[in-house]
C-alpha cells in the first residue's frame, strides 16, 4: 500500500509542468494535513524531537534533489534508480550500525534488486540519440537514493524508540519551512500561486498521498527489520516505471521492462525467503 501511494505521489509530481513548484505545494499540504493529526495525537516524546528535526532536513534535501532530477530526466529512469538503489545502501547502514544480518534469501533478493536497477539504468546509454551518455541523470538519481537510505535509517531508529505516528507527522509539519522559501525564491510568489489556481486537485491529492505513504512505511519500520522493510517498499520503483511509460509517453523499452521485472522478483524473494 505504501509503495503504491508513493509511486502515485511521484507520478503526480512528474505530471506537473513546473516540478519545483508542484513539489513545494505538495509539501505544504502534507504539512497542513500533518498539523491536523498533531492536534489530535500530540507531539512525539522530547527525546525524538531533535531526531525529527534532522530527518526533516534530510527529507527537504531529498525533495529538492528529486525535483532537479524530474526537471531534466525521464520519470521511468530516475524513479526506479533512485528508489531501487536505496535498499542496497540501507542494508549497508543497517549492517554497520544495527548489526542486522540477512538470510541467504535476503542477499539473493538484494542482488536481484541491484541487478534490475543496473539493467534499467543501462537503457540511458542504449537509447541515447545524442551519442553521449546522460550520466547526469543517473548521478542525480543515485544522490536521491543516498538521501533516501540515510533518512530511512534515521527514521527507522527513531520509530523503534517511540510512537511512529507522532514522530512522522511532526517531521512533516517542519519540512515546508525549508522547501517553501527555496521554491518561492527561485520562481517568485506569483508563479508559485499560479500553480495552486491551475492544479489544486493534483496538489491536494499529492500532499495527502505523500503523508499517508510515509506514515505507513514508518509503522513497518517500527516492527520489521529495517533492511527488509526498506527494500520491500521499493516495489514502488516498478510501479513508477510503468506509470511513466503508460501515462507520460516515456520510452520504457523492453530492457526497462526486464529490469523492472527483476526488481519486482527481488522484492518477492526478500518477502518470501528473507
Amino acid at each position: 500500500m505504501s509503495a503504491s501511494m508513493h509511486a502515485l505521489w511521484n507520478f503526480l509530481l512528474k505530471s506537473a509542468e513546473e516540478k519545483y513548484i508542484a513539489m513545494g505545494w505538495q509539501v505544504i499540504f502534507s504539512g497542513i494535513f500533518a498539523i491536523v493529526v498533531v492536534l489530535a495525537v500530540g507531539l512525539p516524546p522530547r527525546e525524538l524531537r531533535g531526531v525529527a528535526f534532522v530527518s526533516m532536513l534530510l527529507e527537504a534535501i531529498y525533495f529538492i534533489l528529486l525535483c532537479i532530477a524530474y526537471s531534466d530526466h525521464d520519470f521511468s529512469l530516475v524513479y526506479p534508480i533512485a528508489r531501487g538503489a536505496a535498499p542496497a545502501l540501507l542494508v549497508l547502514w543497517s549492517a554497520i550500525f544495527l548489526r542486522e544480518q540477512l538470510t541467504v534469501g535476503g542477499y539473493v533478493g538484494l542482488a536481484m534488486i541491484t541487478g534490475g536497477i543496473i539493467t534499467i539504468g543501462a537503457t540511458t546509454l542504449l537509447q541515447n540519440h545524442e551519442e553521449k551518455p546522460h550520466l547526469k541523470g543517473i548521478l542525480i538519481a543515485l544522490a536521491v537514493a543516498f538521501m533516501i537510505s540515510v533518512y530511512t535509517f534515521v527514521d527507522g531508529l527513531a520509530v523503534r524508540q517511540g510512537p511512529a505516528l507522532q514522530y512522522g507527522v511532526s517531521m512533516f509539519v517542519m519540512i515546508p519551512f525549508v522547501t517553501t522559501p527555496y521554491v518561492t525564491q527561485k520562481y517568485g510568489w506569483s508563479h508559485f500561486a499560479g500553480m495552486w489556481r491551475q492544479k489544486r486537485g493534483y496538489i491536494l491529492a499529492g500532499g495527502a498521498l505523500g503523508l499517508v505513504a510515509y506514515l505507513l512505511a514508518l509503522f513497518a519500520y517500527s516492527f520489521a527489520p529495517l533492511s527488509y522493510s526498506g527494500a520491500i517498499r521499493e516495489v514502488s520503483a516498478v510501479i513508477g516505471a510503468f506509470l511513466g511509460w503508460k501515462f507520460l509517453n516515456e520510452q520504457l523499452g523492453g530492457i526497462r521492462v526486464v529490469g523492472a521485472a527483476i526488481v519486482f522478483a527481488g522484492v518477492l524473494v526478500i518477502a518470501i525467503f528473507g
